[in-house]
């Protein structure tokens, strides 16, 4: 399918969805957890944390260790549910600012490095895979300030969703933080649904390929795929979302 007719799609179920609101408090809360799981674990698994999703759920909801899986994992599970509900904070608001970013890195990653939570990285880093090199760290305050500035006009001439998806391109590309800046983006992707109204995303571990191929495009001039692969698990999520509500 093509963007403009999975963006169609999308909005049909927004619209959906949208006559199931106002929920309440009740299953609000039902469906705010089972995302909740979703996220904290396809985003880890993403990046090679080993969790489940089940062991996700108990680590989160529970607070139960599971035997033989590194600490790191867990407190992975934990930090991206903090900044999970700081998500719903901020969707109150229209706009994203940097400070918004630096503390949605902040609570994921203060429990594995308080020195360089919600902080910009002061190193080069190297990432495997690609041939992607990020900028130097001397570019970053610069290429974050003119990527905030730059979000009103973008977000004023295209789809939310695909405005989303630019945001996340737009991020990683700057690569600010010394680790977690591929689940900060996803976090600041899901901000940005969020505020315009629509459901978070989730992009499957099992479609981590394919995630990474047309990312990997971007880089190389070539928005297209990425952005519509990112309405396509967005059409996904939506699809589930209404599934819980007429569930």
């Amino acid at each position: 399918m093509t963007t403009t007719s999975v963006l169609k799609k999308i909005d049909t179920l927004k619209a959906k969805i949208d006559a199931h609101r106002p929920l309440d408090t009740h299953m609000l809360k039902q469906v705010r957890e089972y995302f909740r799981i979703g996220m904290a674990y396809s985003s880890n698994a993403l990046e090679g944390n080993s969790l489940t999703e089940t062991e996700t759920k108990i680590v989160i909801e529970d607070g139960i260790t599971i035997g033989g899986k590194p600490v790191r994992d867990h407190l992975e599970a934990l930090g991206h549910s903090e900044a999970y509900d700081l998500l719903f904070r901020l969707a109150k608001n229209q706009d994203i600012t940097e400070a918004n970013i630096k503390e949605l890195h902040r609570l994921f990653y203060y429990r594995i490095d308080a020195k360089q939570a919600g902080k910009y990285r002061k190193r080069r880093v190297i990432i495997t895979g690609t041939d992607f090199i990020p900028p130097t760290p001397e570019r970053i305050p610069v290429l974050m300030e003119s990527f905030i500035a730059g979000l009103p006009v973008t977000k004023a001439k295209r789809h939310p969703v695909e405005f989303a998806a630019i945001i996340h391109r737009e991020f990683v590309t700057i690569h600010p933080f010394i680790d977690g800046n591929g689940r900060a983006a996803r976090l600041l992707m899901n901000l940005a649904m969020l505020q315009a109204g629509y459901p978070v995303a989730i992009i499957p571990p099992v479609l981590r390929r394919d995630y990474l191929d047309t990312l990997s495009r971007t880089h190389k001039g070539d928005d297209g795929a990425f952005i519509n692969f990112i309405s396509g698990v967005c059409y996904e999520s939506a699809k589930e979302y209404l599934r819980l509500l007429e569930g």
